[in-house]
């Protein structure tokens, strides 16, 4: 499977640049409906097809058809759709979606109006089912030179001064309907990931032994491969998620769309990323939603020895015309004692939209783990700490310790119209044991980045980050406590 997935994302690929390299064709016998007689795929003279010919067409054309119409659109955008509740606050495009991120559930009550170019040249995203994905890279230059691993805690680019395959993901989903409440209806969603982003995704005892044993530094992790249940008469709507899923809170999430930025704050990169169990999400009015549910544990599979119930429990509250919410999180609970990233974490995210193109996303977590290893220098007959899961620096006669975290980050997020925004992040974290990056520091974050859209389809992200390490020198693997990096990255969806 490890081989495998990656060659069906390439060819996906393949078949976009194919029909951007094919020759005009000349389309004689068309010339009643269509007045041409020849067409370059990605000319932007060229009129598009009619539907009627669109479907005459083989694949590479339909699929390069539909690339030119995202490009430069000659269809008017059609009506809103109808949705319960208030309007999305935010514009996609620019912006990764059209509501303030909360995990677990699709949004309730809106209306699934996603499209892909892949799509349209299978069956012109006629079907609920849908395929498709993108291919996401980047390149770091970076303060940072000690080789792989320096620009660590920084991420997603792990290695410095590097171009990098972050990764490609294939999807294949069905959305439930929720915005009709007659019937009970249904979704899932199987997502696989290739690249170097994996060691980020890794669940332990799922092809974990790619990094935890071999630290490859390209992986693949089927990242979600969930089934959703919707059931409209439970209040004004009920969805029940069993399955893998990413965690539910965070303004960030894994996957490269639905961020605003290429890198990752640091307080999104030592948190937890995706949980196997069950999540019931409860509307109960415009205002409130209720999450529960029950998993194994933080980024570990069932049949672990780190496997452990674990509990969640997030409330959010939307107001101003959802202008505003407060998305408050008990993410992961159990009793907390030393294993595979089981940190026990409690989350609290503000979103508030200022006018039609400013608003900002501030979220601020507490996280610890209980009974964990000393790694500081001079324990007396220390405990060996698991592989992938760091020790903590204790009192000098303490063999195991308590070990929190704090942190909070702010993003403010310009549109300047709809293929163009800036994100501005700044954030501060408090490793106040070393546990989740390695330091017994505090560090600082600051970041500007720019997002420019080519139609829908393509992203590029271009930022410049600092950051600084208070106590102790933790980057460039421990040598330097300020970096500085120049990064970016390109999105392609298909």
């Amino acid at each position: 499977m490890e081989r495998a997935t990656p060659k069906l994302l390439i060819f996906s690929l393949t078949l976009a640049l194919a029909a951007a390299a094919l020759p005009a064709q000349q389309l004689a016998s068309l010339e009643e409906s269509v007045s041409v007689s020849a067409l370059h795929p990605f000319d932007p003279d060229s009129p598009a097809l009619p539907q009627s010919v669109q479907e005459d067409q083989n694949f590479f054309h339909r699929l390069a058809s539909a690339y030119r119409e995202d490009w430069h659109p000659t269809q008017p955008a059609g009506p809103d759709p109808v949705r319960r509740g208030y309007a999305g606050p935010l514009d996609s495009t620019p912006f990764p979606g059209t509501d303030y991120s909360v995990g677990g559930t699709p949004v309730i009550g809106a209306p699934d109006t996603q499209t892909y170019t892949l799509m349209q040249a299978i069956n012109q995203n006629k079907s609920r089912i849908k395929v498709y994905g993108w291919l996401n890279g980047g390149f770091n230059v970076s303060t940072s030179n000690k080789g792989d691993g320096a620009n660590s805690p920084a991420s997603y680019y792990y290695n410095p001064n590097r171009v990098t395959a972050d990764q490609q993901v294939l999807y294949v989903e069905r959305l439930p309907n929720t915005v009709q409440t007659d019937h009970v209806d249904w979704g899932f969603r199987f997502a696989q990931l290739y690249g170097q982003d994996y060691r980020y995704t890794t669940s332990k005892g799922i092809f974990s032994q790619q990094l935890l044993a071999r630290n490859h530094e390209n992986g693949y992790d089927p990242i979600m491969y969930y089934f959703d249940l919707y059931l409209p008469h439970v209040a004004k709507g009920m969805n029940i998620r069993v399955g893998r899923y990413v965690s539910l809170p965070d303004i960030e999430a894994q996957l490269a769309p639905n961020n605003y930025t290429y890198s990752h704050s640091l307080l999104y990169t030592v948190d937890p990323y995706t949980q196997t169990g069950i999540v019931a999400s409860i509307k109960f009015s415009d205002h409130w939603l209720l999450q529960l549910g029950l998993s194994d544990g933080n980024d570990v599979a069932l049949w672990t020895k780190d496997a452990t119930p674990t509990g969640t429990a997030c409330v959010d509250y939307t107001w101003n015309k959802g202008g505003d919410a407060s998305y408050t999180c008990i993410n992961s609970l159990n009793k907390g004692n030393y294993a595979y990233n089981n940190v026990q974490s409690f989350y609290e995210t503000w979103y508030h939209k200022f006018n039609a193109t400013w608003h900002t996303d501030t979220e601020a977590w507490y996280m610890y783990e209980r009974n964990v290893p000393s790694i500081a220098p001079g324990v007396v007959n220390p405990i060996p700490t698991e592989t992938g899961a760091n020790g903590a620096f204790c009192a000098y006669d303490k063999q195991r310790c308590f070990a929190p975290e704090v942190a909070i980050t702010n993003y403010v997020e310009k549109e300047i119209n709809k293929k163009n925004y800036i994100s501005i992040r700044n954030e501060f974290v408090d490793d106040i044991k070393g546990q989740r990056t390695g330091y017994a520091t505090k560090y600082s974050e600051h970041l500007l980045s720019y997002g420019h859209w080519i139609g829908s389809t393509i992203l590029f992200r271009p930022e410049i980050r600092l950051e600084h390490s208070y106590n102790l020198a933790a980057y460039d693997l421990g040598t330097k406590k300020t970096q500085f990096v120049v990064a970016g990255d390109i999105t392609y969806h298909f």
